[in-house]
Formats: C-alpha cells, structure tokens, sequence
C-alpha cells in the first residue's frame, strides 16, 4: 500500500481499531487531542463518558495525517455535533500519567494536546456509542466524577477562572 492508501484505510476503519486488531490489548502509542468549550457564560462543557460514566472534556486520538487542530475537530463533530471555530493552546501533555488502561483492558499511551476555545457552533448531539450527555458546568460547581485523566485539565482550567474573577 502507498502511505495515501494507508491513510484513507485507516481514515474509513480508525487507526487504533485496526492497531488492535494486530496486537490487540496490548500498550499501544498515539497522540491525544482534546479541548475546552467555553460559552459565553465561561462555562466549560462537559461529556459523561459511555465507557466509565465520568465528566470528561471531548477529544480522541489523531488519525494519521491529521494536524492536531483538524483531529480536535473532528473529535468534537463526532461526539458532539459542534464545529469549533478558533482554537489556543491550553496545555501539552505527556509522561507516565498519559499511560491509560480503558475498562475494556486496552492500554494506550497518550501524550497529546489541548486547545481551549470560546467559538463554537451547531446543536450539541451525543454520540450515541461513546457519550451519555453533554452539560455545561461553572467553574465553581464541576462534577465530583471527573475523569481521571481529564481531571487536572479540567482543574487547571477552574483555577484560572477563578484567578480571573
């Protein structure tokens, strides 16, 4: 196969689901892209995760060939229905606490990226297979249930509207 083939195949079949079809629980390497959705009411919007019933930020991992503002796109068209406009640098991730082991068993490593952004568009749609709801929430009243691996961003966040006032 060419890398365009490659490309396209992993686009239509999802890069880390033809990963597992090969080395199946097993740790597996990707780069992660999520952001925060503030609306106008400074509020962040939150997804109640499928797999683990956790608030969570909305994002994924990259498909090959994606640049990292095109991934966080799509991840929140997919999950959300939403159509981000522009996106700034919120915080890079990476080390021993990106390793994260799903409720199915896989284990992936994770360093990625997260925007924040304030412009968004379209009506929120849960994606049926990997969200329960979506809700925005103040900065003083998140969740208790956080995402293990979403909570510090989510945090850092929360202090920083409060620095803010």
């Amino acid at each position: 196969m060419t890398i365009d083939e490659y490309i396209e195949y992993y686009r239509e079949k999802g890069y880390i689901k033809a990963m597992r079809e090969h080395v199946g629980h097993a740790p597996i390497m990707s780069c992660a892209c999520g952001v925060i959705i503030e609306n106008s009411n400074g509020e962040i919007l939150l997804q109640k995760r499928r797999d683990n019933g956790r608030w969570a930020i909305i994002g994924g991992s990259m498909e090959m060939g994606e640049t990292f503002e095109e991934a966080v796109k799509r991840e929140a068209k997919e999950e959300s229905g939403l159509i981000l406009g522009k996106l700034e640098m919120f915080k890079l991730l990476s080390g021993r606490d990106r390793i994260i082991e799903y409720p199915n068993g896989d284990v992936t490593f994770g360093p990625g990226i997260v925007f924040l952004t304030k412009e968004f568009s379209g009506e929120i749609v849960n994606d049926p297979e990997e969200v329960m709801e979506h809700r925005f929430f103040k900065h003083t009243e998140l969740p208790a249930d956080l995402n293990k691996f979403d909570s510090d961003i989510i945090l850092e966040w929360a202090a920083e509207k409060a620095k803010r006032g």
